[in-house]
């Protein structure tokens, strides 16, 4: 019992339930390694027993939590309500520049009565219930921002917390629209250095919103990947999800490239990068992203050594003072990486510490290396700015969709800079479900909430502002992972970790606060098992979801297909992910056949092609009775337009279209499961034969178009689509 009390205490689940009827207990030696991760001694009983006197003592003793938030128009949290008479409360802003409201004191008999919100009762999952709009006439509204709160209440010692004051909502997109979703890599153009770059970003924007009426265009994580070779190629366990990869660069679009001192040497580098790009588009190579990084590295060696021009060098100097001490430790790590390796477990033990005298040793030996990794930095962030900037002119009414990942890379850049802020030993995962008995083990060490909270989040705030600064949109994957993840110890399986809760309130807050003032919009993953209440407290603070078509059944009743009015309205709606088969490879049943070739089935072939042929047809079906297959069964590209016409008829406010259905691309990005026997976030779009197809290509492709004019129909009357410069989405 002191265990379970003492793991409630500290946020760590002892049992979870894979399902509404099942409770799976968590093995105690699971409990005491994660509670270990987090400070906590509970290797004893005596361990425990002294853990939990002085945590029950710290919390007892307590006015305030670490953490409250203050929504906007709504009731303050319960904590603040029940200070007593005569307390002083004191708000100082983070943020320089902002007036802190004036001195509060709670009157004598003013405390008014708890009300729903932070640190009450709460509904299932942890939402709150919808409170009445009433705040104590004492209360003094702080400015939006993250603060510090100090209260004063008579007879006790001061107490001091983080106030994150948000707005209730994050922005939402000015009505309906549809886009393209598109790993980048993939999408080379007649120009690319062997693999599609933010200058295709740019041009794909511009295109498709200009001619095809999209308002967005949604991409993988574009996240710093580790240094060194081979590269993991996967976006999804980048080395900081802080920095942008300068591999994503287009060299020819640096302002130094046409003053290069040798125009011979970029001219020699660039030709054979379309080497690279032959090799991919036509003869059957994959694509190459150490090559193509060897390649943009020496290119920028040269134009990094191009000096900059007075403005330009003003700029550059802005761009360091913003992003501060940050950029610095990434460039540093980068620094340290090309001369110890990738994996700052391995380097000298002095090195393994950002702040010691060693390290500071090696980067004034480093300052040029440092130096070029911040500028790498400050053109990607350029580029980045700029594709936004194309899409806005293109009039889309949302722009680019950027894609954060759940986590790094355990020996990278974000793990050694912020090493407090990491609970080492500890890998982030998926508990057994009925998909997938043995669970999931990702590899990504997870933020400690304690350090979090400790930190007035400074490390998730500045991870959303760099996100933010650029996108139109933002989508977090494994959206989930806002309110609790599964832990997974060190050298156990993936069966026996467990739930760690954040404090959703306060990640939550932090996310609006950040979204509103960026203006940007906000869409969750949340695909798969979610805790019960987390989708309806994400919908109230306006996070959109995520509903795939293939998923949407009414699992609750017949388990039929959902039809398109019972969808959710506040959902980005798609037909397929970057993990999940093409439109065309499910409605032909080649992603069984694949599979069954890699050796993934856990059922027989011939039972597996059952079952997905009757989940096909089900849907096939649904979509001839509502009018939407006026061609029949039998033809693969008419059912693809079918499906969207489909997605269209739904109240969903975001429609997106995988790029690679637009040609009838049946090749999965990733496929689940598999290491080197798939050849994962290494292939170009391709068409129906299998054929790599350029943007050039695709644009022109009399498949795409008729797809396309499915979604006609969403499009705004006829008239100028271009939006002033600078337009937000609000």
């Amino acid at each position: 019992m002191g265990l379970s009390r003492l793991a409630a205490l500290h946020g760590v689940a002892t049992s979870f339930s894979p399902s509404a009827d099942v409770t799976v207990p968590v093995p105690d030696g699971t409990v005491v390694a994660v509670l270990a991760a987090l400070g906590v001694d509970a290797a004893t009983p005596e361990a425990v027993r002294e853990a939990l006197a002085a945590a029950e003592t710290a919390a007892g003793s307590r006015l305030l939590p670490a953490t409250l938030v203050a929504w906007s128009g709504e009731p303050l949290p319960a904590a603040l309500t029940a200070l007593p008479p005569g307390t002083e409360l004191t708000v100082r802003p983070e943020e320089a520049g902002s007036a802190p409201p004036p001195p509060m004191r709670v009157p004598s008999g003013g405390a008014i009565p708890a009300v729903s919100g932070q640190g009450d009762d709460r509904e299932a999952g942890g939402v709150p219930t919808d409170p009445p709009p009433s705040r104590p006439g004492w209360w003094a509204e702080p400015p939006l921002g993250v603060h510090r709160l100090t209260v004063r209440a008579p007879g006790a010692p001061a107490e001091t917390c983080t106030l994150v004051a948000a707005p209730a909502r994050v922005p939402q997109p000015p009505g309906r629209s549809h886009g393209f979703l598109v790993q980048l890599y993939s999408l080379l153009s007649a120009r690319s250095w062997g693999m599609g770059d933010l200058g295709d970003l740019a041009d794909l924007a511009s295109w498709s919103g200009r001619s095809l009426g999209a308002g967005f265009v949604q991409v993988n994580p574009l996240h710093a990947a580790v240094i060194g070779t081979p590269t993991d190629p996967s976006p999804y366990r980048p080395s900081s999800r802080r920095f942008p990869d300068p591999v994503h660069l287009h060299i020819e679009s640096v302002p130094e490239y046409g003053h290069a001192p040798d125009p011979a040497a970029l001219d020699d580098l660039r030709r054979r990068a379309g080497e690279l790009s032959d090799a991919v588009l036509n003869k059957g190579a994959l694509i190459d992203r150490d090559a193509v990084w060897a390649l943009k590295r020496q290119a920028l060696d040269i134009l990094v050594a191009v000096p900059l021009t007075p403005g330009r060098r003003a700029a550059y100097c802005d761009f360091l003072a913003e992003q501060g001490q940050a950029l610095e430790d990434h460039a540093l790590w980068c620094a340290l990486a090309e001369v110890h390796g990738s994996d700052w477990h391995t380097w000298p033990a002095g090195l393994r510490d950002p702040r010691s005298k060693e390290t500071a040793r090696a980067r004034a030996g480093l300052l040029d290396r440092v130096d070029f990794h911040c500028r790498l930095a400050w053109l990607t962030d350029a580029q980045l700015a700029a594709a936004q900037r194309a899409a806005q002119d293109a009039g889309m009414t949302v722009g680019i969709v950027h894609d954060l990942a759940v986590g790094v890379h355990p020996g990278g850049a974000d793990t050694w800079a912020q090493q407090d802020a990491f609970a080492h030993g500890m890998s982030v995962g998926a508990p057994p479900d009925a998909f997938n008995a043995r669970g999931q083990d990702w590899g990504l060490p997870p933020w400690r909430p304690d350090a979090l909270a400790a930190s007035g989040y400074a490390p998730y705030r500045g991870l959303l502002r760099g996100l933010l600064a650029h996108a139109g949109a933002l989508r977090i994957d494994h959206v989930m992972g806002l309110f609790r993840l599964w832990w997974v110890p060190e050298g156990r399986p993936p069966t026996e970790g467990t739930y760690v809760s954040h404090d959703a309130e306060a990640m939550l807050a932090v996310l609006v606060l950040e979204a509103h003032r960026a203006g940007t919009v906000v869409i969750g993953e949340d695909l798969g098992t979610v805790e019960p209440g987390v989708r309806e407290a994400l919908a109230r603070r306006g996070v959109l979801g995520t509903s795939v078509l293939w998923f949407e059944r009414d699992w609750s009743g017949t388990g039929r297909p959902l039809p398109p009015e019972e969808w959710r309205e506040d959902c980005l709606a798609t037909a397929t992910t970057h993990d999940l088969p093409s439109t065309a490879a499910r409605l032909t049943g080649d992603h069984v056949t694949l599979r069954h070739r890699l050796g993934l089935l856990t059922r027989p072939l011939d039972q597996e092609r059952t079952e997905d042929g009757n989940d096909t047809a089900e849907w096939l079906a649904l979509l001839s009775r509502l009018g939407m297959l006026p061609e029949g069964g039998g033809d693969e590209e008419a059912a693809v337009r079918a499906v969207h016409r489909f997605l269209l008829r739904t109240p969903a406010r975001m429609a997106g279209v995988w790029l690679p259905d637009t040609i009838g691309d049946r090749r999965p990005q990733n496929l689940p499961g598999t290491w080197d026997q798939y050849p994962n976030w290494r292939l170009p779009i391709a068409d129906a034969e299998g054929h790599p197809v350029t943007l050039e290509e695709l644009a022109a492709s009399p498949r795409l178009h008729r797809l396309m004019e499915v979604l006609r129909p969403r499009q705004e009357p006829p008239g100028p689509r271009t939006a002033p410069p600078g337009a937000r989405p609000s």
